[in-house]
């Protein structure tokens, strides 16, 4: 049986960068917050085992996991 290959649509999905959170004055709070990533911003992808790899154009190296039956 053929492995379902994923898109970069996909592969996006499964990913997200971490930006500092912003109080209400404007500045960071010190926390994180999880920002999507669009299909448009992926440069590459690759499947490892059950992970996602993304590295998008602004050259940042991000990691998801696959969900389901994969390995």
């Amino acid at each position: 049986m053929a492995e379902k290959k994923l898109s970069a649509a996909e592969a996006a999905k499964l990913v997200h960068r971490l930006v500092p959170q912003l109080g209400k004055d404007g500045k960071p709070t010190g926390e994180m917050d999880k920002a999507p990533v669009t299909e448009a911003e992926v440069l590459s992808f690759r499947e490892d085992g059950n992970a996602v790899i993304v590295v998008t154009i602004a050259g940042e190296k991000l990691f998801g996991e696959l969900k389901g039956e994969k390995k």
